[in-house]
Formats: structure tokens, C-alpha cells, sequence
């Protein structure tokens, strides 16, 4: 494998050759060690604490900050250990001039160091994990890149599917050493040294083979990540690990169904697996411990345990620093985990004041990234066309808008361009599906009210499309009927809470709690409203809601055709249509209508450089690019003579206040602010929409 480092350790520890010279274990039958672990997780590139998004310095997130505190945690324990949890790669606009560098045969390709490694490589990693992210930019931008790390790297479930998948690999092989049992010195709390056996093992959700198909399809498989645990964890104890810590790559997932296979979200599943000690998680890019996960059955979140299983998830960004610290006792020559305590350490927070307060950059990873944080600054600001109007996504969630507009008028664009030789697909009509990436950030923890895009009219640079279409997936295109599109806009209408149309008390429209606003398609190219007074179909997952069979919130649904004949009903339901979408929509097979089975189209772009390209030609051939939003979906207006308070949340600025006054579609009324610092809005349903 290329990672021979790694797996030299593995080798070593397993023959029993690790140095052991100055442990007193041999003459010690009892003692207790504090054992200290410390993560890092979801980084997607924010090395710099900076945002190129808006030009200016971001101290909310960032490795540059995260270091400090790592250099603290470290400062408070004689025994640590330092782990990244992966999605390193991917996700800012530092990670794609990364990869267009390589793709040019500079950089990472021409054998330079990938800045997220210039940075890592100073802070003493022990070990990293594989992300799905990683794979976005193709298996030998991943080889090259990860090459330049001085730390190994493990994944568990994770296969070559073919003879040729990677370097000398051969079918069934890991592609990744799957787990590392490394010696680590410690001291006691009397002052003994010992070698204690730490045994990592790594997990990736196998929906990576759904979410970069065209990078990964016929090359690897990936395997359940618990039935891969159970396979492994008792290999490692059997190979003399005292201390087992998982790191996977996925969220809490449902206590409900623990069983689930091949679940994406599998951490509450991998506390049950027995021999496991710690888990360092990450992946939903949210933070436990934390107040979310409250009155979840066995889980401890003062201790930060998952069925008495220490374990920690600090966030996105760099805007935590996971900390789990294990007491270890050693009692007829075993060591064994009798306490822990777990907390997620922000580097931005409120003070006893109630003034923001910040950790300090590291000086030393800013410097170690300065040539490829200016190449970034160049990159971003690259111009790409001219644009006829603001482009705010700060009513996405409330009346259709300009930010997914423009991206459903790319993908529509391309993908009619790449259908009109193709004889069996060319008179199908072409739709679009996107969803809002930056929506407010509301269910994040910590939330984060700047999270909207703010493109303003005029000059367009690369930097404004990275901002309209935050991540690298590629142009997939399905083919479904009339009614799967409509239970595919019924599973995104989830997005809303259901309104009593009988209470005068307020009523939060906007689902924050389980259905995630990337999960909220629109989709254009037809024309519907949305009726918040009925109960969801479908639930997060898509699955009907038992006694909701029958549910309907779409309704009005119609397309009209080249001819100018609106199709409505049974008529839609039985007719054809083709939606362009991404790669982990179309693969996903969560919507209905998608899934392998329905893809008629995979190409190699990426939907940002779709978008880039039409904004492009767009000016060439007429001045500017359309950004107005079409307004092919509402919110069916509430017919009662009950004075309804239905609220939404948005950002609480100058600016937002003043695009929702000039483009609202309803009477909206800013009533108060809420305690994340969100502007509350009272929006009235009760009145048809104005088009302005």
C-alpha cells in the first residue's frame, strides 16, 4: 500500500517488536494513567482563518486557530494523542486551487507538499482518517496529496474492487491500512513510565461509492463500518491493543435502528461494538457534547458518553477542538478504561460580558500556508462574467430565489446542450433540482448567521460562483415520471413545519430540527405551491410517515410544454422529464426518481465550473447574466379567517433587511431577534403573493 509507514507499525506491533526500554510495566502490577485524545475533524481545507467568500479575516474558524488550542490541551496533560478525522481536502475555495493546480501539473502534482499538510505536518499528528470528501478529486489526487502528509493514515472499510484499483493492490486488499496499534510512552500519576499499546482504527460512510461514482466505480467497494468493526477490533485486542480508539467519519446515526446496514451515520451503532474505548467522531459537522443530543437514550452529554462509550464530535471548520480525556488502570497486567470525560473546546465564544471572544492564531500555520493562501486570493478573483442583480440567498427558504435560480439555469442549460445528439433523451423535457447550501446555518452548533450567499450585482469572479454552489460534485441528470417528481418535491417540502390554520399563537415555520436546508430541492423547469397547513408525506430520510400516505403538499403542480399545453394531474404524472441535479443527488437514491437505476447522464464537470461557464457565456452574448429568480414556486396561500402568526428566521442585518423590503413576495415583519442572533420575521400566508 502507499502508506508503507503506517503499515510498517502495524507489522512491528504485530510480532511484538515495538520498544518497550523504558516502561517500568514489568515491575508495576498497579497504576492509573490520564490519557488525553484530541481531534480534529471536517477542516474541508480552512487552514487560514479566513473567509474568500467576503475577502477578510474569519476568526470563527480556521486551523490557524484550532492550533492554539491544541498547543493548550497539550500544555494541561503529560499523555496525548492528536488525530484528524478527515473531509481535509475539500470544501474551501484554498482546497480547489489545490486541486486546479494539480490539474494543471502543478503543486501537488509536481510533488509539492499540500498546504493542509505544511500546516498538520507542525503539530504532531499521531494518526488521520479518511473523509468521503477526500475522494472528490479523483484517487490519484488523493495518492499525491495524502503522500505529503508525515503522519499515517488508516481506513478500515475501504477495498480495492479491482486489480489495477491502486499502486500494486490486488482485489479485496484495504486500500488503506485498516487499523495502526502504535507504542505510547505515559507517565502515571506517580511519576512511572509505561508503554501502553494504542490501537486507531478508521471508517468512511459507503456512500462514497453513490457520492463520487465517476472517481470510484469499478476500483473500490465499501463495506459496512460495523460489520467492519467487528471484524477488526478483535484483531487489534488480539494483537496486544490495550486501548482502542475508532475514528469514523460519521455522525450519531439513529438509536432507533442501530442495526441499520450500511448506515452513513453509524457512531451510536459503533459504541455498541465491544472492545472500543473512545470515539472520535465528526461528519454531520455538528459538536457533541452538546445540548442537541439531550434525552437521547444512553447518551451522557455532561460526560460526553454514547452507551458509556467516551466520545466527541467538535464541529466543522476548526471551530472546535475535541478533547476526551480516559483514566487507564492497570490491574493484572491489563489496562483497562474505569472513567472519562469528554468536551468539545470552541475557539470563538461569548464571554461573561457577553462580548465575542476569540483563541489566537497561530502564527506558524499561517506562515506554513502564506504561498498557497495568496495563490487562493488570486484564484478567487478571477472574472467570470457580470450579473444583473443581487444575488442574496436570505429569504431561500421562503419564495424562490436568485441564488438557486442561477444554478438551476446553468445545469438546465448544460444539460439540454448535452442531450441534443443523444436521439432517445433529446425530446424529453429538461428540468433542474438544486437546493440552498448556505440557508442561515441555523442547525449548526454553533449556529452561524453568516452563512448566506451575498453576491452583489455586477462583475462576477470565480469567487462568487464558489459562494453560489459551495461544493465540487459533478453534472448527473435522471430520468423519472410525472408522479416520482412530485414525491420528490413532497420529501423536500419536509423542509416545513406543518401550520395550524386555527391557532393565533406563533408558529415556527422553518423544519431546523431534522430535514437539513441542502435537502430542500427546488425544482424549476415546472411550476407549484406548497400547502404548510398539511401534514409531510415523507420524513427526512423520504420515508413515508406512517398514517401520511395520502398527504399532499404540492399542489398546482403543471408544466407547460414547448407548445404552450400545461400538463396537469394524471396527465403530468404519466409523462417523462429528465433533471439535472449533482452526483449525490442523483446516486443518492433517497428522492424519488433517483438512485443508479434512473441515470440517463454523468459528466465530468463540476457543477461550480457549469455555473461559471454560463455565467460566462451569458454576459458574452447578452452584457450580463440573468439573476432574477423565476418564482415558479409559492407557498399556497391560507385560506382562514384566523390571524395566523407563522415566523421565519433570517439574517439580522442592514443588508438583509433591505433586500427582503425590495424583493419580498408577502408581507413580512421583522417582530424580534431570537437568541442565536437570528432576525425574526412574521410572514403572512394568509395573502396571495405580489410579484415584484
Amino acid at each position: 500500500m502507499f502508506n508503507k509507514k503506517a503499515l510498517a507499525v502495524v507489522i512491528a506491533s504485530t510480532l511484538g517488536l515495538a520498544a518497550c526500554s523504558n516502561s517500568d510495566d514489568d515491575m508495576i502490577t498497579s497504576a492509573q494513567v490520564d490519557l488525553r485524545i484530541l481531534e480534529t475533524t471536517d477542516l474541508h481545507t480552512n487552514i487560514m482563518d479566513f473567509n474568500y467568500y467576503s475577502g477578510q479575516e474569519d476568526k470563527t474558524i480556521g486551523l490557524a486557530r484550532t492550533a492554539t488550542l491544541i498547543a493548550a490541551a497539550g500544555t494541561e496533560s503529560e499523555n496525548f494523542v492528536l488525530v484528524d478525522n478527515g473531509d481535509l481536502l475539500q470544501g474551501s475555495p484554498m482546497g480547489d486551487y489545490v486541486a486546479d493546480q494539480f490539474k494543471k501539473d502543478l503543486g501537488v502534482a509536481a510533488g509539492e507538499t499540500h498546504p493542509a499538510y505544511k500546516a498538520m505536518n507542525t503539530l504532531d499528528y499521531a494518526v488521520g482518517n479518511i473523509g468521503n470528501h477526500e475522494f472528490n478529486y479523483g484517487l490519484d489526487f488523493l495518492e499525491q496529496a495524502i503522500s505529503g502528509a508525515d503522519f499515517p493514515y488508516i481506513n478500515a472499510n475501504v477495498y480495492c474492487d479491482a486489480y489495477d484499483c491502486w499502486n500494486d493492490l490486488q482485489r479485496g486488499d484495504n486500500l488503506f491500512t485498516p487499523y495502526l496499534i502504535q507504542d505510547k510512552e505515559v507517565i502515571d500519576n506517580k511519576g512511572n513510565k509505561h508503554t501502553i499499546k494504542i490501537g486507531y482504527i478508521g471508517f468512511v460512510p459507503p456512500q462514497i461509492l453513490q457520492w463520487d461514482k465517476q472517481h470510484l466505480e469499478g476500483k473500490v467497494r465499501a463495506d459496512d463500518i460495523i460489520k467492519t468493526a467487528e471484524k477488526f477490533v478483535p484483531q487489534m485486542k488480539a494483537e496486544g491493543a490495550d486501548v482502542i480508539i475508532a475514528i469514523p467519519h460519521s455522525g450519531i446515526g439513529s438509536p432507533e435502528n442501530p442495526g441499520e446496514i450500511e448506515a452513513e451515520n453509524a457512531t451510536y451503532a459503533l459504541s455498541l461494538v465491544e472492545g472500543i474505548d473512545a470515539i472520535m467522531f465528526g461528519h454531520s459537522h455538528s459538536v457533541f457534547p452538546g445540548a442537541n443530543y439531550g434525552g437521547i437514550e444512553n447518551i451522557d452529554i455532561e460526560k460526553g458518553t454514547i452507551n458509556g462509550v467516551a466520545a466527541v464530535m467538535p464541529g466543522r471548520w476548526g471551530d472546535n477542538l475535541g478533547v476526551v480525556d480516559l483514566k487507564l488502570e492497570l490491574k493484572d497486567g491489563k489496562w483497562s478504561v474505569v472513567g472519562s470525560q469528554s468536551e468539545a473546546r470552541p475557539i470563538a465564544w461569548t464571554d461573561e460580558n457577553g462580548e465575542n471572544a476569540y483563541v489566537e492564531a497561530d502564527q506558524s500555520i499561517r506562515d506554513a500556508v502564506e504561498q498557497e493562501h495568496l495563490g487562493t486570493l488570486d484564484f478567487v478573483d478571477q472574472p467570470i462574467g457580470v450579473g444583473s442583480a443581487n444575488m442574496y440567498s436570505f429569504l431561500t427558504l421562503v419564495q424562490d430565489d436568485p441564488t438557486v435560480q442561477i444554478v438551476s439555469d446553468a445545469q438546465i442549460d448544460k444539460v439540454k446542450q448535452q442531450i441534443a445528439s443523444i436521439p432517445s433523451l433529446k425530446d424529453i423535457p429538461v428540468l433542474s433540482a438544486a437546493a440552498p447550501f448556505k440557508a442561515g446555518g441555523r442547525h449548526e452548533v454553533p449556529s452561524d448567521a453568516d452563512q448566506y450567499v451575498q453576491v452583489d450585482k455586477g462583475e462576477l469572479t470565480y469567487k462568487n460562483a464558489a459562494d453560489l454552489y459551495l461544493y465540487p460534485n459533478t453534472m448527473v441528470a435522471v430520468k423519472l415520471n410525472g408522479a416520482e417528481l412530485k414525491d420528490w418535491l413532497e420529501c423536500s417540502a419536509n423542509q416545513f413545519n406543518q401550520i395550524d390554520a386555527s391557532s393565533t399563537e406563533p408558529q415556527s415555520l422553518i423544519n431546523w430540527d431534522t430535514h437539513r436546508t441542502y435537502n430542500f430541492d427546488v425544482i424549476d423547469g415546472v411550476t407549484y405551491q406548497i400547502d404548510v397547513t398539511q401534514p409531510s408525506k415523507f420524513d427526512n430520510d423520504c420515508a413515508i410517515v406512517e398514517g401520511n400516505e395520502n398527504a399532499e403538499r404540492i399542489t398546482e403542480l403543471s408544466f407547460e410544454d414547448a407548445q404552450g399545453m400545461i400538463h396537469t394531474g394524471e396527465d403530468l404524472a404519466a409523462m417523462e422529464f429528465i433533471v439535472a441535479t449533482n452526483n449525490y443527488r442523483a446516486f443518492g437514491g433517497k428522492f424519488a426518481g433517483t438512485g443508479p437505476e434512473h441515470v440517463v447522464l454523468e459528466l465530468p464537470d463540476e457543477n461550480r465550473d457549469v455555473l461559471a461557464q454560463y455565467i460566462t457565456a451569458q454576459t458574452e452574448a447578452h452584457g450580463q447574466v440573468n439573476t432574477a429568480a423565476d418564482h415558479n414556486w409559492s407557498f399556497k396561500t391560507i385560506d382562514t379567517n384566523t390571524a395566523l402568526d407563522i415566523r421565519f428566521e433570517t439574517q439580522n442585518t442592514d443588508k438583509a433587511a433591505t433586500f427582503i423590503d425590495e424583493t419580498k413576495q408577502r408581507t413580512m415583519t421583522k417582530v424580534s431577534v431570537d437568541e442565536l442572533g437570528f432576525a425574526v420575521y412574521q410572514i403572512n400566508l394568509t395573502l396571495d403573493p405580489v410579484t415584484k
